[in-house]
This record gives structure tokens, C-alpha cells and sequence, in this order.
């Protein structure tokens, strides 16, 4: 006989009505840039505040799904209580969980295989007006032809607790992990960003414990990260803001971060690509010495059309930096030509000498396509922006200028780094026109060190 665990927040964190949300999740989902598009996901972190809120950063996550969902058969969901205290992990004791969108089954073998566990109970009490797993439904139900849903409200448990359900269910391709949690609650604006940012860095660098003054998931997430160590998972940052970046004012802010654990093997195949970029764009400028090119790489992706940016730097200081915002030819080419712009024909710069060339590192980002973004108003334009993610593009008749994601390290705020943007396209800092246009995309990077 069937049980459901009716919608609670539906109305409320997302809209009740099925058209409005599936509207709404179909534009998140379309208005998401992804990182790196062909990440495969084994998990995710993704926030479950309300989707004015930050449903933009969820869905940064959950576009990764897309060329993957056919495979996707069990979610394991885990999100921490917010209204009811449990011990350990709890199960919802339901055979579905509903929301405006229809019904998600409960794995009903997933159940089996955990509760012997003793740190595993069941507490409908827990989820019957939990928002932290309820919020992530829509966006696995459109996106997900079909899966069955493993749903865990967190109390009070250790991240070992969490790691051995984990491992128990851990499975193979057909099963996505997610870990539900915002970061920072109620800290001023530029506070949060600083905190938020070294919980980002925390998760980046599987070092745990994270507190729950930095993320309400805390408890899960350390789960997360002892089993990402286990299974060597390498995490990728994907989105980083807060609600004073998308809704709400800046004197107390709630931080959201989205990132994705990908297996050892896709890492691997991504390190063997930068390498084989580094080498093209090396021996590309090599050649202007008189070098012999070697002999051409045989590899399928190198004729795709690709957009690239070549960036040469000498004891971290920038040599040179030229690039192509969109895949106009075969990314071999892109990357052969850009290498020798970048090393001879950066204006701001003299031609590179043979004598410098071994000192000179070379980095090479790869870019996604290229997004416009829709604003009324500069303040509309600025809440936008992902800091760490976006690279941006402005225009504004024959004023052109674009920054790399990198440059937020030297210009961590949307203020200062569009005011930078303006100046480098010829603009004074303070200018503003209804006619200035706007486009961000996100690179994968690649350096070689000296």
C-alpha cells in the first residue's frame, strides 16, 4: 500500500502550481552555465534555500545531470533537519515523496540495505515539513526520465555515520549521490563572501571537518568528504555566491555553494587533455624558434571547433595573454594561434625572446559558450555574476573588453570587477548605459609550473 509524504514547502521555497514550476525550473536549468560540461557527476552539493534565493546556484549542479540522467536509476539524497532532532539518519518511513510535479518512489531496496545500521532510524516526524531534500525533487524530476529516491534527514551524527551509509550505498553509475546544505547564515556581505570562500576552499581540499557555522550541512558534508577520499573523487567548484547576490539585501546574508565529485578516471582524462594543450601550445611557440613542430595528434576532440585563451606568465607575473571568445575553428588551430599571439603579438608586451622561453609557463583555458545575460539595470547585471566562475564580456558600441574567471582572484566583488572590465575596454569606471551588454562563459584551465 502506498504512503506518501506529502509537498510541504510547495508555495512557499518554489511554486505550487505544476506549470509555474516546471516554467521555472526549465529556465534555471536553460540560464545555468555549466564549468566544465562534460564533468560526470558522483555527487553533488547543492543549497535548498528558496529558488529566488538560490535556485540559479542549484542549477548549476543539476545541468550536469543532463548527459548522464538515462543512466541515473537511485538518488541518495541527504539533507540536515532544520524543524525535528533526530539521532543519526533518519528515513521518512513513506513509499513516495510528492510535489507539485508528481510522485518519486522510494528505493525500496535501498531502505533494506541500510536499515540494519544503528546510527539509520525512521522518523516521519523528521521530514514531514523538512525543506532540504523537498526543494532538490523538481529539479531530478525534470530531468530524470526515471529513478527512485533514497531520502536521509541528518541529526545528530558523526561524518563516519554518514561515510558508511555512503559506502553502503554506494553503487556504480546508476547511482548520484547529494548532499543538501546552504554555507553561512546572517553574516554581513563581504564577511560571507570571506567565509564562504574558505568553506569552498575546505571542500576543494577534501579537508574536513566543516562546522556548522560554515554550512547547515556540515554533518553530511564531512560524510561526503571522507568518502570522496576514499573513492579519491576530485571536487569542482561550480557556483559561489550568496543572497545578497541574487534576492536579498547585504546586511545579513545566507551563502549557497554548488559543487561536483567526479570519479578518478574522467579527472585523469581531463589532466591527459590540459597536458596535450600545454604541449600544442608550447611547441606551437617553440616552432617561431625554429623548433620542428612534432608530428600532428591524432585525437578527434583537437578537430572540433574549440575556443581557447593562451596565457604565458614569468614568476607569476603575466607575459602575454590572447585568445578567442568562440569556436570559430578547429581547436588545434585555436590553440596554435593563440600560443603565438599570446608570445608575440600582445601589445602590451615585446615579442617573447628565445632567451626567456624556458622560463616562461604556459596556461591554457578552455572555454564554454558563451551566455548573454538579461538585466535592467547595472545592480541587476552585478547580481548575476558568479565570482571564481564567470568569465565576462562587455560591450558597449565599439567598446569591447573580457576578463578570464581567473582575474577574481585579483578582483574578488562584481563591483570592482566590472569597474576593471569598463576600464580596460576604454570606459571610465562609473559608466553606465542602457545599451552595455553583457555575456559570461566558464573556462577549464590547465597550467604547467616553473
Amino acid at each position: 500500500m502506498q504512503s506518501v509524504r506529502p509537498a510541504a514547502v510547495a508555495g512557499m521555497f518554489y511554486p505550487g502550481n505544476p506549470v509555474d514550476l516546471a516554467h521555472d525550473v526549465d529556465a534555471l536549468l536553460a540560464q545555468a552555465v555549466a564549468v566544465a560540461p562534460n564533468l560526470q557527476p558522483k555527487a553533488l552539493i547543492a543549497p535548498h534555500a528558496g529558488y529566488i534565493y538560490s535556485g540559479a546556484v542549484a542549477a548549476s549542479a543539476y545541468g550536469l545531470l543532463k548527459p548522464i540522467a538515462q543512466r541515473i536509476r537511485r538518488v541518495v539524497l541527504l539533507g540536515p533537519t532544520h524543524r525535528v532532532a533526530v539521532r543519526g539518519l533518519a528515513l521518512p518511513g513513506v513509499t513516495c515523496f510528492s510535489t507539485p510535479l508528481g510522485c518519486v518512489a522510494i528505493d525500496a531496496d535501498a531502505v533494506r540495505q541500510i536499515a540494519h545500521l544503528p546510527q539509520v532510524s525512521i522518523s516521519p516526524q523528521a521530514h514531514a515539513l523538512e525543506h532540504s531534500l523537498e526543494v532538490h525533487l523538481p529539479f531530478l524530476q525534470t530531468l530524470l526520465p526515471e529513478f527512485k529516491l533514497l531520502p536521509l534527514a541528518v541529526g545528530m551524527a558523526s561524518p563516519e555515520d554518514v561515510e558508511e551509509v555512503l559506502e553502503t550505498l554506494w553503487g556504480g553509475v546508476e547511482t548520484l549521490i547529494i548532499i543538501s546544505s546552504d554555507l553561512s547564515h546572517y553574516l554581513p556581505y563581504d564577511l560571507a563572501r570571506k567565509v564562504d570562500g574558505e568553506t569552498a576552499q575546505a571542500i576543494l581540499e577534501l579537508r574536513q571537518p566543516v562546522s556548522h557555522q560554515q554550512a547547515c550541512g556540515g554533518t553530511p558534508v564531512n560524510g561526503l568528504i571522507l568518502a570522496a577520499r576514499r573513492h579519491n573523487l576530485t571536487p569542482h567548484l561550480l557556483d559561489l555566491r550568496n543572497s545578497g547576490d541574487t534576492a536579498g539585501d547585504r546586511d545579513r546574508v545566507v551563502g549557497y555553494g554548488a559543487f561536483a565529485f567526479t570519479e578518478h578516471g574522467q579527472s585523469v582524462r581531463d589532466a591527459e587533455r590540459g597536458a596535450t594543450l600545454i604541449k600544442l601550445a608550447r611547441a606551437s611557440i617553440a616552432a617561431q624558434f625554429g623548433v620542428p613542430l612534432p608530428d600532428a595528434v591524432d585525437e578527434a576532440w583537437l578537430i572540433e571547433p574549440g575556443a581557447c585563451f593562451v596565457t604565458l606568465t614569468q614568476n607569476g607575473n603575466l607575459r602575454g595573454c590572447i585568445g578567442s571568445l568562440a569556436a570559430h575553428r578547429p581547436l588545434l588551430q585555436d590553440v596554435h594561434a593563440n600560443a603565438v599571439a599570446a608570445a608575440f603579438r600582445d601589445s602590451r608586451f615585446a615579442p617573447l625572446q628565445e632567451t626567456e622561453f624556458a622560463d616562461t609557463a604556459v596556461e591554457v583555458s578552455l572555454l564554454s559558450l558563451m551566455q548573454p545575460l538579461a538585466f535592467d539595470s547595472e545592480q541587476g547585471a552585478l547580481a548575476q555574476l558568479r565570482p571564481g566562475v564567470d568569465g565576462v564580456v562587455f560591450e558597449y558600441e565599439h567598446y569591447r573588453s573580457t576578463f578570464l574567471p581567473q582575474v577574481w582572484e585579483q578582483l574578488p566583488t562584481p563591483e570592482a570587477f566590472i569597474t576593471k572590465l569598463k576600464h580596460k575596454a576604454g570606459l571610465p569606471g562609473d559608466f553606465w548605459a542602457d545599451e552595455v551588454r553583457l555575456s559570461r562563459y566558464t573556462v577549464e584551465k590547465w597550467k604547467e609550473f616553473h
